[in-house]
């Protein structure tokens, strides 16, 4: 019996790495009846470890944990000399803000180590971002009895893994917050439209994300197909998540999102603001050369609050984020999407 069936409540945290995603808000979200996920991108296996350990004593539900392929630029060969380029451009600002831009190297994310934790350490559900896994890891983490979810972005991909054994399919749209999840990471499918198209040549269950940050959104993913909603943006905001201030602050207001290459080399939504304006037309393709080219600048901005420069990652419907403790708001959010489907069966009284 999967994870998904036996959910009480259809909502799955996203995991967001980089500090939002934090033991205290995935276990606040499996205890209240969702699915709660940890975030393993760019952290240590040992990290790793400690946050599952973390869970653990807070809540005895299933829980998640995502993590980042590596490879995550496609394949294909970083064109150096722009990203050297793009570190000559961003000189100045690493310069006022008192910093040295990092070295544009590559690297795994310690990929193999993290599986290899979660392979002798089981936890009930790993999904994968930035590709598909290998045939190898999915049977080795199914025997250990750990559900496999892969993240697609197209239909072609969702295919795919289907043909790798995966157990679920998170479908996520371009309206999502954060990187985009998939590989090549430029489709443009809005998440009802692709969660149509994946229902109709995909036998898994389906996860939908992008966009949805209320109990109509809820509803309208589940009436598409969807067995849950993923919610990231929403739980921004909840006391439980390890949002920085600045950022907090930006999902509260109503300043418009867009995909950038600005930050990190790789296609990500976040808040717009001066520092992508400056740079998302520059910014080359080549993650995570240049994450790590960016992280001193991206530290130093987060320390000093500066939100001009910081990466304020966010998806389109960010605004409907309310200060509300994480397992209040899955109870909300299930509500919600009753009352909607409820509301919706009552119009169609009409159409005769």
């Amino acid at each position: 019996m999967s994870v998904l069936s036996v959910l009480p409540r259809p909502i799955v945290a996203a995991p967001m790495a980089g500090g939002p995603s934090t033991p205290a808000l995935a276990a606040a979200v499996s205890a209240a009846g969702g699915l709660g996920f940890l975030a393993a991108g760019m952290i240590s296996a040992d990290r790793l470890a400690a946050d599952v350990a973390e869970v653990r004593t807070r809540t005895d539900r299933p829980f998640g944990v995502n993590v980042f392929l590596p490879d995550a630029s496609g394949g294909g060969a970083v064109d150096e000399a722009a990203v050297r380029a793009y570190a000559e451009r961003l000189a100045p600002e690493a310069r006022r803000h008192g910093v040295t831009l990092g070295e544009p190297v590559g690297g795994d994310d310690a990929y193999p180590e993290k599986l290899a934790a979660l392979l002798a350490d089981p936890v009930p559900v790993v999904s994968f971002v930035f590709g598909l896994p290998d045939r190898a890891a999915v049977a080795a983490l199914r025997e250990r009895g750990t559900e496999v979810w892969a993240t697609v972005t197209s239909p072609d991909a969702a295919s795919e893994a289907v043909g790798l054994g995966v157990d679920a399919v998170v479908v996520q749209g371009t309206e999502a917050g954060g990187h985009r999840g998939g590989l090549p990471d430029d489709d443009d499918y809005g998440v009802l439209s692709l969660l149509r198209l994946v229902a109709a040549r995909c036998d898994r269950p389906l996860v939908a994300a992008g966009g949805i940050a209320d109990g109509a959104g809820v509803a309208a993913v589940l009436t598409a197909g969807a067995a849950a909603a993923q919610v990231g943006t929403a739980f921004l905001r909840c006391p439980e998540a390890g949002t920085s201030p600045m950022h907090r602050a930006a999902v509260a207001g109503t300043a418009p999102t867009a995909l950038t290459r600005a930050f990190t080399g790789k296609r990500a939504r976040g808040v717009v603001n001066d520092f992508l304006r400056r740079h998302d037309g520059s910014a080359p393709v080549g993650y995570p050369q240049v994450l790590h080219l960016t992280r001193p600048l991206l530290a130093a901005a987060k320390g000093s609050g500066d939100a001009s420069v910081a990466n304020l990652w966010a998806g389109q419907a960010h605004a409907l984020a309310t200060e509300t403790p994480a397992g209040d708001l899955v109870a909300e959010l299930t509500a919600g999407a009753r009352a909607a489907l409820t509301a919706a069966v009552a119009r169609s009284g009409a159409w005769g």
